[in-house]
């Protein structure tokens, strides 16, 4: 899990994020001001590489919440996986007056520029979601979210607790890096072999990502697990291309969705890595607010880790509770 140096700063730098958003002698969050206070005049900016999907939609809630929460405007905006819109994005978001800007790295040296800009304009910044090796390179002073290394690690673990051999782990974005490292963190504690398999834009047709895991596990018979670093590509392709073949194979996933949840309760999906990712939204707010409004800097230069959180049958009631109210 973590190591103890960055797990001490990420715990300790969460602590005080608590602390400083806890209730004053007002009422009042410490820090926040009233919806008609000065703090309106603050535009804080959130551009990612999401496409608004299950996963993402919760991290802009979490967003949402947080800027209701302090009184702020906020521009939320995707890409949709599309690296070059989003430094244009970041680009307009410092000539459109953006105070803070947090942004997701899955590619970072497509933004690199653009971070740059914002760095050179002295705007605060911190890097969400993906990024978390690169965030100072980009001028940001922290990083909220999951280390999927990290990530990949839990998921090698609960794959030896099943009794899997061989698993095979489906990449949907051929070009992000966090996916990648995922799949090579499940390899560092796994007892068996990881095999990279590369179902690129599988979001965009889960069907035909569908006929590539079939084809896969046709081909190997060796296979006896999935880790599908997507819920949607587990629910939406792994499931039914296993259906297909006629095998016992298991499945572990990566975030969680209504039909993921559902099948960890019925037994289809053995566990999900949950990254957490309403935090990432809201912490991303409220770190970006701070350091805007009271010049406040948290993370002490490293990441701040919203996860690996487990998701299994044993827990999942209590999970969908906090999916269920648009929290998780």
């Amino acid at each position: 899990m973590f190591t103890k140096p960055l797990a001490a700063a990420a715990l300790g730098a969460a602590a005080l994020v608590v602390a400083l958003t806890g209730c004053s002698g007002s009422g009042e969050p410490a820090g926040s001001a009233p919806a008609d206070s000065p703090s309106e005049d603050i535009k804080l900016c959130v551009y990612t590489h999401g496409d608004g999907g299950t996963f993402w939609s919760v991290v802009q809630k979490g967003a949402e919440d947080a800027a209701e929460a302090y009184g702020v405007m906020l521009d939320y905006q995707g890409s949709t996986n599309d690296s070059s819109r989003q430094a244009s994005t970041i680009e307009a978001g410092i000539s459109g007056g953006c105070d803070g800007i947090a942004a997701s790295a899955p590619d970072p040296g497509a933004i690199t520029d653009a971070m740059q800009a914002a760095a050179d304009a002295g705007i605060p910044a911190i890097t969400v979601n993906s990024g978390s090796e690169a965030f100072a390179d980009l001028g940001a002073f922290t990083h909220v979210g999951q280390d999927e290394i990290v990530a990949g690690r839990e998921a090698g673990t609960e794959f030896n607790e099943i009794g899997a051999t061989k698993v095979l782990c489906v990449i949907h974005e051929a070009a992000n890096s966090g996916l990648l490292d995922r799949c090579a963190g499940a390899a560092e504690t796994f007892d068996g072999e990881v095999v990279d398999f590369n179902a690129d834009q599988a979001l965009a047709d889960l069907t035909a990502a569908e006929a590539k895991v079939r084809a896969a596990l046709e081909a190997d018979p060796d296979i006896d697990a999935v880790f599908s670093v997507s819920a949607d590509v587990a629910t939406g392709s792994a499931m039914p291309a296993i259906a297909a073949v006629g095998r016992d194979i298991q499945v572990g996933t990566v975030d969680l969705s209504t039909d993921a949840l559902a099948a960890i309760s019925s037994g289809e999906i053995a566990f999900a890595i949950d990254q957490q990712q309403y935090a990432q939204g809201h912490l991303a707010v409220e770190l970006l607010y701070l350091a805007v409004h009271d010049a406040i800097e948290l993370g002490g230069g490293l990441p701040m880790y919203t996860g690996p959180a487990l998701v299994t049958a044993d827990n999942v009631e209590a999970v969908q509770a906090s999916v269920d109210a648009g929290t998780r």
